[in-house]
Order: structure tokens, then C-alpha cells, then sequence
């Protein structure tokens, strides 16, 4: 999601480990892809949006944790609301504003800096599907 050129993110605490997600979560019963990111993205940030293109798809198999996610990437633009200071999730310490050329510098999980940045920059790749991006710790 970007808001005045800057990716907004999610600084998140799971254990010790502090690292930064891009808005979004799990889908309920019922919801769509799309309701499901606005929703996640008002709970996480105080923001509304505009969902727009899929920009990419990935998964996160951790082998340790007998866990597989599916993270589906959309481009989003904000519409209105404000940065809030006490996300609904306790586990987001803060909402934070990164260029995007300075997301490689962040412990973003999964690992899509690039190919976050390649989107934004309008350089989709021919295969939205981007494979595994499993990283241990994440």
C-alpha cells in the first residue's frame, strides 16, 4: 500500500523477533480476497484503501511448524484515515513509511523486497507466481 510515494508496513513483534509485514492477514468465512485486505489494512494501520492490480503471489512453508501460507500481494493505494498509534493487532508495534528503494534495508517478511520494488516500479514480472519464500525465523 503506498501513501505520499512511501510503502506503508507493519512493524511487528512475534517472541524477540522484530520485522515488518506489509498490511494484511487471514481471510474469514465468507469474505473476499478484497474485503479481507481492507479489513486487515484498517485494523493494522487506521487506514482505508483502495485495493487495485495483483501484483504477486507467494508461499511461506515453514517445515519446523508444519505451516504453509499463501501470500497474495495487491497494490493498494490509501483513501482516507489516519496512522494509528494503537493498532487492534498487539503484535504491530508501529506502522512505518519505507521509499521503495529502501525496503531491501528492512527485515520484511517473507523476504519480497525486490520484487516489491520491481512492482512499484511498474516492472511486474511475466509470472506473478514468485514461488517459496520461506525464510527460518520468520
Amino acid at each position: 500500500m503506498v501513501l505520499d510515494g512511501q510503502v506503508v508496513v507493519v512493524r511487528h513483534r512475534a517472541g524477540a523477533a522484530v520485522y515488518h509485514l506489509l498490511p494484511g492477514g487471514g481471510v474469514s468465512w465468507g469474505e473476499t480476497l478484497e474485503d479481507a485486505l481492507l479489513r486487515e489494512i484498517a485494523e493494522e494501520t487506521g487506514l482505508s484503501a483502495q485495493i487495485g492490480r495483483l501484483l504477486f503471489v507467494s508461499d511461506t512453508i515453514d517445515p519446523s511448524e508444519r505451516r504453509h501460507v499463501v501470500n497474495i500481494t495487491f497494490e493498494a493505494t490509501v483513501t482516507g484515515g489516519q496512522i494509528t498509534s494503537a493498532p487492534a493487532d498487539a503484535r504491530v508495534e508501529a506502522v512505518d513509511l519505507v521509499r521503495p528503494e529502501d525496503l531491501a534495508a528492512l527485515d520484511l517478511r517473507p523476504p519480497m523486497a525486490e520484487a516489491l520494488a520491481r512492482a512499484l516500479a511498474g516492472q511486474i514480472a511475466e509470472s506473478p507466481y514468485l514461488g517459496s519464500l520461506f525464510t527460518a525465523g520468520a
